[in-house]
């Protein structure tokens, strides 16, 4: 897919910006909303006409007035209802595979539940908050017992996906508590190995988790890299692939994850 292409007044808008996006200069931040704004043809890129369409939306309705995308995320997705809003910056990127934050990951699991729901697979899939689990969301602990709660929330046979980012990098764990069991998908080139602060809360979790049904459990976790992930071109990609690994997961309704992206298998970028 080609990459969207940011016209010159949104770099020189970006380059004046602080944390959160902000203008500290007020002369600065008063010409920065009179610069017109340039619209992209969305119909030149090789993406689907519904993705076509919502960048549309947001060159010619979201970015002039400023206005976001707000989303109910049900309490049977995460554990939790909550309401999440997204910018036309984070669909601008999601539209042209470049970084992307946990919003648009949590944004897109939600449209996966809705196919879970639709092919019965609810009491197969179950999904984390990757905005509750990532790097400075919290103590290891508090992590630990989140990730628990919602493995014992929920049917013992269930697999769990956790996106999760360190820091500028998302992978995805694949947990399945009753077998003790922990799978790494990572989508940069080379040997990776596993987060170890990840590995930790998962570790703990799954303690938490044997404690809670009374079981002794294994003196460790059983972790498992599946090296066969397709592997992004560049450095920004990882959210974009993190999301397309758990869509071609769930698609496969026998869950053969670890077939599928076992060693030697074809490790070439996605299409």
């Amino acid at each position: 897919m080609p990459r969207v292409e940011i016209d010159r007044s949104t770099l020189w808008k970006k380059a004046r910006q602080v944390k959160h996006g902000n203008i500290p200069d007020p002369k600065v931040a008063e010409k920065a909303k009179l610069i017109n704004i340039e619209v992209v043809d969305y119909s030149k890129l090789e993406v689907p006409s519904s993705l076509q369409s919502l960048c549309r939306y947001v060159e010619t309705t979201l970015k002039p007035q400023e206005k976001t995308m707000t989303f109910t995320i049900e309490k049977e997705v995460f554990g939790d209802d909550r309401s999440t809003f997204v910018s036309h910056e984070d669909i601008t990127q999601f539209a042209g595979m470049e970084e992307i934050g946990a919003t648009v990951v949590a944004v897109y699991m939600r449209c996966l539940f809705d196919n879970l729901k639709a092919a019965n697979m609810l009491n197969m899939v179950g999904f984390i908050d990757p905005a509750q689990v990532s790097a400075n969301a919290g103590s290891l602990t508090d992590i630990s017992r989140l990730v628990a709660n919602r493995r014992q929330k929920t049917d013992s046979e269930q697999i769990f996906m956790m996106p999760y980012n360190p820091g500028r990098h998302w992978v995805l764990f694949i947990v399945k508590a009753k077998k003790e069991t922990a799978y790494f998908l990572d989508p940069l080139p080379g040997n990776r190995v596993v987060d170890e602060e990840a590995k930790n809360i998962l570790n703990s979790a799954i303690k938490m988790y044997n404690s809670h049904i009374g079981r002794q459990g294994r003196k460790a976790t059983i972790w498992k890299t599946l090296p066969g992930t397709p592997k992004q071109p560049r450095s920004v990609e990882c959210g974009s692939y993190v999301m397309r690994f758990m869509r071609d997961i769930i698609m496969d309704t026998s869950l053969e994850f670890e077939k599928t992206f076992a060693k030697g298998k074809d490790q070439a970028s996605y299409p």
